[in-house]
């Protein structure tokens, strides 16, 4: 696993370890809840910049990389929000996949009807954005291995935490600006994140790795466009 350090609330900082091969990250105890909005963007550009790395799905067996007992598979609820990770029973930590920990944060939802029916139009297939494993639109809007269903990132959800950035990164001092600029910020946002769905690339991403990722590599293509977010 490769080690990352990431900002936290109130000037603090956190470690984190990230398995590109399996699409899945270490928190330490309490260490997802501490994310600040910059770290959780961060960690949204790695996903979807690294979503080509995923070389197969999680073992069977999953030990705590600080104790090395097994981890064992929970359950949890976030609003009406089903998600699932790995536990230590000693507590050192937990193991979650890259798209249950977008769950946990209600980043994800649900293909509707609609938007299921256009996805048809473009790609006869798509991996499942879980377990990655090819989903045939012609005859599911689930994935057959998993039971996964078809899910898209949300990106309402996601304008959210990028306005809570730029709220952060606003001066001490109210600037009488503010509110224009933040004003202009969000019509900047809205721009931006409307016409996400529509290109060539967002297409071939959603065939090629799945919808989720598609949307986390618009996301990432769009924070580094703008400079919201540094190397």
């Amino acid at each position: 696993m490769e080690g990352m350090t990431l900002d936290g609330h109130v000037g603090t900082s956190l470690d984190i370890d990230i398995c590109e091969r399996c699409q899945a990250v270490w928190f330490d105890r309490h260490e997802s809840l501490r994310l600040a909005p910059a770290a959780t963007l961060k960690l949204f550009t790695l996903i979807g910049e690294r979503s080509e790395a995923r070389q197969g799905r999680l073992a069977d067996l999953l030990k705590c990389p600080r104790c090395s007992m097994r981890l064992r598979p929970t359950h949890d609820l976030q609003g009406n929000t089903r998600f699932r990770y790995w536990r230590c029973p000693m507590r050192h930590g937990r193991l979650i996949t890259f798209f249950d920990f977008l769950r946990e944060k209600k980043f994800i939802r649900p293909l509707t009807a609609r938007q299921i029916d256009e996805l048809r139009e473009h790609v006869q297939a798509v991996n499942c954005s879980n377990c990655g494993a090819p989903i045939d639109l012609a005859q599911s809007t689930s994935c057959g291995h998993c039971r996964s269903p078809l899910s898209m990132l949300d990106l309402k959800q996601t304008k959210e935490v990028v306005a809570q950035l730029q709220a952060a990164s606003q001066p001490t001092v109210v600037d009488p600006s503010l509110p224009l600029e933040l004003a202009r910020a969000r019509r900047e946002v809205d721009s931006a994140f409307a016409s996400m769905g529509g290109d060539a690339v967002w297409w071939r991403d959603a065939s090629s790795f799945g919808v989720v990722e598609a949307g986390l590599s618009a996301v990432a293509r769009w924070l580094r466009k703008t400079g919201r977010l540094g190397a």
